[in-house]
């Protein structure tokens, strides 16, 4: 059973930074298509962005031009680079597979963008 552990999020002023990383328990990353999501308070969770195994890249157009999808195969780890972040980037943040995998979703990593 994989398992996918969240972190770096944390309270950054509007139009500051962050850095997010997902680890996995077992390499996965060259196998799986994998994106982060995120879920904002009262809303559905939506995916903001994903990176195949091909090392494809699409963004959600709300985080287009401000957001960066990385991963590290030889960590097991994927990245997210939050620039030029605003108030509605707050939520909780999460790494799956694309589509999700019910099984994989884990705790998360709260960001909370305020001033």
């Amino acid at each position: 059973q994989v398992q996918l552990v969240e972190s770096g999020g944390g309270l950054v002023q509007p139009g500051g930074s962050l850095r997010l990383s997902c680890v996995a328990s077992r390499s996965i990353f060259n196998i799986y298509n994998m994106g982060w999501y995120r879920q904002a308070p009262g809303k559905q969770r939506e995916l903001v962005a994903g990176i195949t195994s091909g090392r494809s890249i699409n963004y959600a157009d709300s985080v287009k031009g401000r957001f960066t999808i990385s991963r590290d195969p030889a960590k097991n780890r994927v990245y997210l680079l939050m620039n030029s972040m605003k108030p509605d980037d707050t939520a909780v943040y999460y790494c799956n597979r694309v589509p999700s995998a019910d099984d994989l979703w884990g705790q998360g990593t709260q960001v909370t963008v305020s001033a």
